[in-house]
């Protein structure tokens, strides 16, 4: 997929927001969390090692008296980047300023945005692989000399004008640390690579934001919700607040294992956290084609869905889950898909997953 064509991004990104399991913020989704972020690295839950050495990093700084080393935070969504780039605002007491790589296509958007920065103050760049390149290279300089060059009319008459920048602290997120250039990665001071949450992390997330959120939630209901919330603290708030409003409205309001259970199965999220598109993939592979392998196209056909949504929506999950797997010939299920799905896979050499039609559906 071209991540540069932000038409293509901005539809792929409109099917993921539209899962009640995916990663990526809703409008809803951006008003609550601002409720529910933690407010300092002590608050946070989760990513002990990023934690730790985060600490480390800004803990010297103030000692110094100096604005912090520019940071890089890697990831996948909704595993607290953006919440990162506020607390190291707010250790370091200094103002932060919000944007993103897609907001900055030319030097100029960037060179605005740098020359009205406060001494010390935080620039949080949300999706940096994805800027400009023109905008890529003003940065370097920025980064390193604190300083970029303003370059004033065309052609061979054009004059660079250095502009000198106060210190300021740039904490860069991305969700694909590959796309960024070695030069714009190797100028960071500090880079963190967040990973997915274990269910007992996720259950204190569950239990601070109910508390937050003024719910009644037992052990038992949290866990319940943890389990199927993929790892990632965003689902599972998301996930709460659908189950908080199953039991205002059916139950005495109180989140039991039971109610948590009943209600995430009236919206479609099963005990691993799958939902309707992961379970329509799945079963168009083991009872369409006996397993695999198929290729991507076929099987997007299959579930009536674009390639890239079954790509970069439901694969990836599917595959760390461990009942997908990519395979040079195709996409092939695991023993884990077909247990999961309470079928039995066809015998060696027979069905569809042994008959020669299968060549059919190769990548």
């Amino acid at each position: 997929m071209n991540w540069e064509d932000s038409s293509d991004t901005a539809d792929l990104s409109a099917t993921a927001g539209d899962r009640l399991v995916g990663a990526d913020a809703d409008g809803e989704d951006t008003a609550v969390e601002a409720a529910l972020r933690p407010k300092d690295l002590d608050e946070f839950v989760g990513q002990e090692k990023v934690r730790e050495q985060l600490d480390l990093v800004l803990r010297a700084a103030r000692a110094r008296g100096a604005t912090a080393d520019h940071v890089l935070l890697s990831g996948a969504p909704g595993l607290g980047k953006t919440t990162l780039s506020m607390i190291i605002a707010a250790e370091m007491g200094a103002p932060i300023r919000i944007t993103s790589g897609p907001a900055i296509q030319h030097a100029g958007d960037l060179a605005a945005i740098l020359s009205s920065l406060q001494e010390g103050e935080v620039l949080f760049l949300d999706e940096i692989h994805r800027m400009s390149r023109p905008a890529e290279e003003m940065l370097y300089m920025a980064m390193e000399d604190f300083r970029v060059d303003v370059i004033v009319g065309k052609g061979p008459g054009a004059t660079a004008i250095p502009l000198e920048l106060p210190p300021f602290t740039l904490v860069g997120a991305t969700t694909r640390a590959g796309l960024l250039p070695p030069p714009l990665r190797d100028r960071f001071g500090f880079t963190g690579h967040m990973e997915f949450y274990e269910p007992s992390e996720l259950e204190r997330v569950i239990h601070r934001s109910a508390r937050l959120l003024d719910v009644e939630i037992d052990t038992g209901g949290a866990a319940e919700i943890a389990g199927r919330s993929r790892g990632t603290p965003r689902i599972a708030n998301r996930l709460l607040r659908r189950v908080r409003d199953y039991a205002q409205v059916k139950a005495d309001g109180v989140i039991t294992p039971e109610i948590a259970s009943v209600a995430l199965g009236v919206y479609e999220v099963d005990a691993r956290g799958l939902d309707r598109l992961d379970r329509a993939v799945l079963q168009a592979l083991l009872k369409l084609f006996g397993g695999g392998p198929v290729g991507l196209s076929t099987l997007a056909v299959a579930v009536g869905e674009e390639r890239e949504t079954v790509e970069e929506v439901a694969e990836p999950f599917l595959v760390r889950e461990g009942l997908l797997a990519r395979t040079p010939r195709g996409r092939v299920a695991t023993p884990a898909a077909w247990a999961h799905l309470g079928l039995v896979p066809p015998q060696q050499g027979g069905g569809a997953a042994g008959s020669g039609q299968q060549g059919l559906f190769g990548a």
